[in-house]
């Protein structure tokens, strides 16, 4: 596939767990980044951003791409997607407050939730994070550490996490503390973010090609078995796609 690219182009990457860590320089999002890069032959400026701040800027079309987004009906207005990986969210929440599902959170006014701000989850963790909000009990940081602190501190007393941050939770002293929660909500496809703004659609139809040549060709699933059991792997990179 020939790509044209008239100038260069940007991409922002945001810290979380395995995605992609600034103390490192390394991740899950960065390797797709410079397989994408290598792949289409293009010049692409790569940024550490906020994940609001990232919406915005795709939004806008200042930004061309960002990576590992999930759809909603707002986003679909301005980006497209191009989706390489699927996964379920989880709620992690303190081991002392005894909640055993969803609802038993949402049903004890004491509970605070924390959350990164312009995240979104699966349909029932966003409806929870939702309602909570209305009713001031979410606290919102721009990255998870604080929100990790602010749990084991009982600041907060829960958070959605999803397989990215578990290797984070297994080295924090929230370990002990903790316990992981099923939200029941089916895996979410997740995928490079595209500007609607500043990429045509065919384009948008080059990189959407490009991604789904990196999932057949093995690449993708080799790059997530850098970072988790080859079982986990292969969940999460070999989902259906009606492409």
């Amino acid at each position: 596939m020939a790509f044209d690219c008239p100038r260069p182009l940007t991409l922002a990457l945001h810290e979380h767990g395995l995605l992609y860590s600034s103390q490192t320089g390394a991740g899950i999002d960065k390797d797709i980044a410079d397989e994408l890069m290598r792949r289409s032959g293009c010049k692409i400026t790569v940024s550490v951003l906020p994940r609001a701040r990232i919406w915005q800027l795709i939004e806008s079309g200042a930004l061309d791409f960002s990576l590992s987004g999930i759809r909603n009906d707002e986003r679909d207005r301005y980006a497209a997607f191009a989706w390489y990986f699927s996964n379920k969210y989880y709620l992690l929440v303190r081991k002392d407050v005894q909640v055993k599902q969803l609802a038993d959170f949402d049903d004890n006014p004491a509970l605070q939730l924390g959350a990164i701000r312009s995240f979104r989850y699966g349909p029932s963790a966003n409806r929870l994070v939702d309602k909570l909000h209305a009713g001031q009990r979410v606290t919102y940081a721009s990255a998870l550490e604080p929100l990790y602190q602010a749990l084991a501190s009982k600041r907060i007393h829960g958070m959605i996490i999803e397989p990215f941050d578990y290797s984070q939770v297994e080295t924090m002293s929230i370990r002990d503390l903790t316990t992981i929660i099923e939200t029941n909500d089916p895996p979410i496809p997740h995928g490079l973010i595209m500007s609607k703004k500043s990429l045509s659609a065919a384009e948008q139809e080059k990189w959407r090609s490009l991604i789904k040549g990196m999932r057949d060709d093995g690449t993708v699933l080799a790059i997530f078995e850098k970072y988790f059991k080859p079982e986990l792997a292969n969940a999460m990179v070999n989902f259906y796609l009606s492409w």
